[in-house]
């Protein structure tokens, strides 16, 4: 179990980075006005280098991705319900994606900022994990029925 965690985790650094730079290319392509938007504005005052902020962050990202494909060894987990794998990488998901999304300012520093956040967070969790669900279900139905014929 170990050796998959960290197996996944490494690539996964490398991943976080690369989403990282992707969602700060399709924010400055949507609202940047032709800039580039590497950073919240308020994350780079706070830094006071946007150089430096830009490094930060994108640092950030590969923890992030790191600590999400580390996670994912959980879904594997056969002796444990699919409802408590779940509960489980959401909490653990949840833990590495709030403090990391506060520091940086990607969300509003208020309760309804926070609040709102939160809400986003889950909603692409459920989605994500309903595509999941699908996914997988009718692979196993592939499965079987390719094992009956």
């Amino acid at each position: 179990m170990k050796k998959k965690v960290i197996e996944r985790a490494v690539p996964g650094f490398f991943i976080g980075i690369a989403i990282g730079q992707i969602i700060s290319v399709l924010i400055s392509l949507m609202s940047g006005n032709g800039e580039f938007i590497i950073c919240t504005d308020e994350f780079i005052a706070q830094i006071e280098n946007e150089a430096l902020a830009a490094a930060v962050q994108t640092l950030l990202c590969g923890i992030m991705g790191s600590g999400f494909a580390a996670a994912s060894v959980i879904w594997e987990l056969e002796n444990i319900s699919i409802a408590a794998q779940s509960g489980i990488c959401f909490g653990i998901y949840a833990v590495i994606m709030f403090p990391i999304a506060y520091v940086t300012n990607w969300m509003e520093h208020s309760l309804s900022g926070i609040i709102s956040y939160v809400l986003i967070f889950a909603v692409c969790f459920v989605v994500i994990w309903i595509i999941q669900y699908f996914t997988w279900k009718n692979k196993i139905k592939a499965i079987n029925s390719k094992l009956e014929n």
